[in-house]
């Protein structure tokens, strides 16, 4: 069995209300139920939410609540792991079975890209695939202003170095992890520790959702890309 897992929350408090926020002309939510379920991949697509408003408005769009998350688990200090075992013990799954978790607030996220992490999720026998996309400016010249307000180097010895030169560096899309229940079950690291592949999303594709700004910022991202 595969199934689709997305955590929604009803406490966010930096944009409230946030996983069920309009965004582009339907809540968020949305988005990431439909892009798993056109993917054709899952036998369920399960919302995990202790909020009834976003287990409706999820379910509106295809998804189903088959348990309400508890308190302890929708908390500022609840993990994404957390609430994945919690939904692996509540559906019963397997240790054969998958399960793909991806963010409520994942606009971006495509069902080919679903697609294309399932199949090297399983071609390779891995125990995580999760997106990924590359900085877009070299992390070995990063700065940060110290106390005095001057910029120091966190690698000092990089502040010559060309761009061209330095190894690129990548960093999580946020916006899904595929993996074995087994994996998961056992508490596997899913970026580290375990044997994890990512799936590249090219950098205009991604886009994290914390402030106002970033919400905005996306939108503007969303509709260029609708445009084309």
């Amino acid at each position: 069995m595969k199934v689709a897992l997305i955590p929604a929350r009803g406490g966010s408090k930096r944009i409230p209300r946030k996983n069920i926020k309009e965004f582009c002309g339907k809540p968020i939510i949305g988005y990431s139920v439909e892009a798993a379920i056109k993917s054709g991949l899952f036998d369920r697509v399960v919302v995990s939410s202790d909020d009834k408003e976003i287990i409706d408005i999820a379910c509106s769009y295809g998804a189903e609540a088959p348990f309400i998350r508890p308190p302890e688990l929708s908390d500022d200090f609840a993990t994404t792991l957390d609430v994945i075992q919690h939904s692996i013990n509540e559906l019963k799954l397997s240790e054969k079975d998958q399960l793909c978790c991806i963010y409520a607030t994942a606009p971006f996220v495509r069902s080919t890209d679903l697609t294309e992490a399932s199949k090297l999720l399983s071609t390779e026998q891995l125990d995580y695939v999760f997106s990924a996309t590359e900085y877009r400016f070299p992390i070995q010249r990063a700065l940060k202003i110290n106390s005095g307000g001057f910029s120091e180097m966190f690698q000092k010895g990089h502040e010559t170095t060309r761009s061209q030169d330095l190894e690129i560096a990548f960093h999580d899309a946020g916006q899904f992890y595929f993996g074995n229940v087994n994996a998961f079950s056992q508490g596997k690291g899913i970026l580290t520790g375990s044997k994890s592949k990512p799936h590249i999303l090219p950098s205009y594709r991604v886009q994290d959702i914390d402030t106002q700004e970033d919400w905005q910022h996306a939108e503007l991202m969303y509709n260029c890309l609708d445009l084309k």
